[in-house]
């Protein structure tokens, strides 16, 4: 077996794209590996990242490929062959495939005589193959910005590539990538070890090489010693803590190739601003972590994590830097804090006017402003309001009408123009400070939550729909003049805006249906709601797969039988997940498939499906019909109740029925009336029995 490595040097990364690329890159790697048929039994591959590289390191090689026998099929023995001789079809066959004509076999299938070749295909080895594939894989990478860097080269990656490393064992292998021939030299940390080549003698020495130059390529190792680090700088403040933050960790993690952390600090009277301002500083700003106290509350501390080692004085000497940094953002912070608060989110309204939302692409298209974006808000929020208050749902509406009248205020705030992560933050303190009350500020608060599908959703019922009316017209509008997302593009971020729409329906006990959101935007001139339906349905398929992990059939079965209450499709899914365990189940979703098929084929051939007032059922069919009607009742009481596990597993008691009907039933029947009323049998049952799932969509063993 051999081992194998691949690293391509680069200019520093950014942060946020390099975990991405490194799943992707292991990801083509190892399907490059497996297509080839070079990865032995048990063998592993392992992806390593830093700011200035992405490397992946598989162990367990073959040698090569083996040699293959491959059987080809080409044109029918009729037009290849004409009185035994062979046609320019034949010839053309035979050169394809590589064989004499003479070697051209007759082949038989269910679909009639062709002519066939038995073609030996030898083996290539792993190097000509990495050589040849490997350029392509990792050119393919998506990035979300990239760059040309060649005059006149085609390529496009993140970031210039600067060395390739590509060792089979201790064999370079042949790659070349943008220009760069691979070779078996590296590079360290950029300021400890300089620009001295790094010799990388086997593949699995890779890391190690590495870290003697000042390199963890490891990212769960870099992570760790940089929450040890973070761990052990606190521990110099008696009862501190650093408030824990994983994105921030992440950034961090691909910020750095040899990380230590730093305790700074900063004047407590600086504590008198809002928490929420003074983390954001630090934060995504500085990509400082706060520290608290047992309390939970802020203290007078910050800390950093350096990529580098350095002694007491160099520690000093950062630490003032990073002080200084902090101390001025904090001081501008606290000036528009009170230069804000002197103009109230009321009087605000009018200048929302002058703050462009979008910029149509028609030619004599007007800009829409924040004005405009607010009034449409009040309009959906209006109707959805009026749809949660007839099914009793209580809050409080004019807080909700006043939030949605004050949501995007903040954006004309000098705090907000200077730190933009603060937007809706910003409206609820300065709501909550301007004697607004909670309820308004909370739900200003809350509006752009939840920012993924892993936070949280808005807290209260006012925040749920001032966030849903907010999302849905924008995706409305934004389909109404075609800026659908296309593939990997959605500049709009319309897919993030849905993933919420449908995160807050599941996690919320809105009486909402996808639905009823999108015809709250009726009033709108709009044409695009049927489109942004379809768009919503697709990302509950998304949610329901990727955020719940349901089966990808489970899934498909749910959505068939109707998709429009999320939180009645997730029960759905949540049931037939549990039942497909039970072997009846399994039969019964078998059978439920072929009842589909032979319905399809019959309408196919335009046989009727109804049954003649004479005609005689068969025993097992009359069996069928009779279990069929005892349980439909019983089943759709069942269904009304949401008691989804019950009703399947009622269902699952028709398996002898209807099997003891696929066994002695020729349901495609040539007496047309018997077969009319088996197809009509089958269609009942198919009808009756698929509310809650189309059962023909599970995958059965």
């Amino acid at each position: 077996m051999s081992d194998f490595i691949l690293e391509i040097g680069l200019d520093e990364i950014p942060a946020r794209m390099i975990a991405q690329a490194e799943a992707e890159l292991g990801r083509r790697v190892t399907d490059l590996l497996t297509r080839e048929r070079l990865l032995a039994p048990g063998a592993k591959v392992t992806t390593y990242s830093t700011p200035r590289r992405l490397a992946v390191l598989a162990d367990g090689l073959l040698p090569g490929q083996d040699d293959t026998e491959e059987q080809l099929t080409g044109p029918s023995w009729k037009v290849a062959f004409k009185d035994g001789a062979p046609t320019a079809a034949a010839e053309a066959f035979a050169k394809k495939a590589g064989v004499p004509v003479a070697a051209l076999q007759k082949v038989t299938n269910p679909k009639g005589e062709y002519v066939g070749a038995s073609v030996s295909r030898p083996g290539r080895s792993a190097a000509d193959l990495l050589a040849a594939d490997l350029p392509r894989e990792v050119l393919a990478l998506y990035w979300a910005k990239n760059m040309y860097w060649r005059v006149g080269k085609p390529e496009r990656f993140v970031r210039p590539v600067r060395w390739v490393v590509a060792l089979l064992d201790s064999a370079v292998v042949p790659v070349e990538i943008a220009g760069i021939a691979a070779g078996n030299l590296s590079r360290g940390h950029r300021i400890l070890h300089g620009e001295a080549p790094v010799v990388i003698d086997t593949p699995k020495a890779y890391p190690e090489t590495l870290r003697k130059a000042y390199a963890i390529v490891d990212v769960a190792e870099r992570r760790n010693i940089i929450r040890k680090a973070l761990d052990k700088a606190t521990r110099t403040v008696p009862g501190a803590r650093w408030r824990e933050d994983e994105p921030l960790i992440e950034t961090v993690v691909h910020l750095t190739e040899w990380p230590s952390a730093l305790l700074g600090n900063f004047e407590p009277e600086y504590l008198a601003l809002p928490e929420e301002v003074l983390v954001t500083v630090m934060r995504d700003h500085q990509k400082y972590f706060a520290v608290e106290g047992p309390d939970g509350k802020l203290l007078p501390h910050f800390l950093t994590v350096l990529n580098i080692e350095v002694d007491e004085e160099g520690k000093a000497t950062i630490q003032h830097g990073n002080q200084k940094v902090l101390r001025a953002r904090f001081k501008d912070a606290r000036f528009f804090w009170e230069v804000d608060q002197k103009t109230p989110l009321a009087a605000r309204v009018e200048s929302l006017k002058k703050v462009t939302f979008f910029r149509p692409p028609a030619k004599d298209a007007e800009p829409w402003s924040y004005a405009w974006k607010t009034e449409q808000n009040r309009l959906v929020v209006s109707s959805l309001a009026a749809h949660v208050k007839a099914k009793e749902v209580a809050f409080d509406e004019a807080a909700l009408l006043k939030a949605t009248e004050l949501a995007k205020t903040d954006l004309t705030a000098e705090l907000v123009k200077e730190f933009t992560e603060l937007q809706g933050i910003i409206g609820s303190l300065y709501a909550e400070a301007q004697g607004l009350g909670a309820t308004v500020g909370r739900a200003i608060y809350s509006q752009y939550t939840p920012a993924s599908t892993d936070d949280a959703i808005p807290p209260t019922v006012e925040g749920q729909l001032l966030g849903l009316a907010d999302r849905i017209h924008t995706i409305v509008a934004m389909f109404g003049i075609g800026m659908e997302p296309t593939g990997s593009k959605d500049p709009f971020a319309l897919r993030r805006a849905a993933n919420a729409i449908v995160k807050i329906l599941a996690e919320s006990e809105l009486p909402l249906s996808l639905s009823d959101v999108v015809e709250a935007t009726a009033t709108l001139d709009t044409k695009a709601t049927d489109s942004a339906k379809a768009f919503l349905h697709e990302r509950l398929s998304f949610y329901l797969k990727d955020v719940r992990g349901f089966a990808y059939d489970v899934v498909s079965a749910v959505l068939a039988a109707g998709s429009d209450d999320v939180r009645d499709a997730i029960a759905r899914a949540e049931a037939l997940t549990a039942a497909r365990q039970s072997a009846d189940f399994a039969a019964i979703s078998a059978a439920f498939k072929r009842i589909k098929n032979i319905l399809h084929q019959a309408r196919e051939k335009g046989f009727a499906i109804e049954a003649a007032p004479a005609v005689t059922l068969s025993p097992e069919a009359a069996q069928l019909a009779a279990a069929s009607a005892a349980l439909a009742p019983q089943v759709a009481t069942l269904r009304q109740s949401r008691a989804y596990g019950d009703a399947l597993a009622l269902i699952a008691t028709l398996r002898p029925a209807v099997d003891a009907f696929f066994d002695k039933v020729m349901v495609l029947d040539p007496d047309p009336a018997i077969r009319g009323a088996n197809l009509a049998l089958i269609d009942q049952v198919l009808r009756g029995f698929s509310g809650i799932a189309d059962f023909s969509e599970i995958v059965t063993g």
